[in-house]
């Protein structure tokens, strides 16, 4: 089992952009998320495999978002205690979507071995994202 932490606030895939060079439409990252996805390939590369990850793969990712500075102190404590839950956006599928994204070629080929999944959104005093990485084979 592979298992890291990425400190820092977790950043969402975002929305291709688009550019048009020579009459051809171009579609890009935008900086925000391409950034983020060099920060988690760096994170990973000191977790890496020897060999990348080839058959079926499940992972677990937690996501955990900064707290609301509009929280009382009583709901800061519930929500750290994971009693409160972040429900708004962005979608735990965008998170994990762009950490699949750049874990391909450091931890596995593609992102299509991945074949379970468990991903949640908590909030905490320290941003962050949790992942288990493990080969069903």
């Amino acid at each position: 089992m592979i298992q890291f932490t990425v400190y820092g606030e977790p950043v969402a895939q975002g929305r291709p952009k688009f550019s048009t060079a020579g009459g051809f439409v171009k579609a890009y990252d935008p900086a925000k998320s391409r950034d983020y996805k060099d920060y988690v390939r760096l994170a990973a590369s000191e977790h890496a495999p020897a060999r990348l990850l080839e058959g079926p793969i499940g992972m677990m990712l937690t996501i955990y978002r900064s707290m609301p500075k509009s929280f009382s102190k009583r709901k800061a404590e519930a929500a750290e205690a994971g009693e409160l839950r972040p429900t708004t956006k962005p979608d735990v599928d965008n998170y994990l979507k762009g950490v699949k994204d750049a874990l391909k070629g450091i931890i596995w080929k593609d992102d299509s071995q991945v074949v379970e999944v468990f991903v949640q959104k908590r909030y905490s005093s320290r941003p962050r994202i949790e992942l288990k990485i493990k080969e069903l084979s």
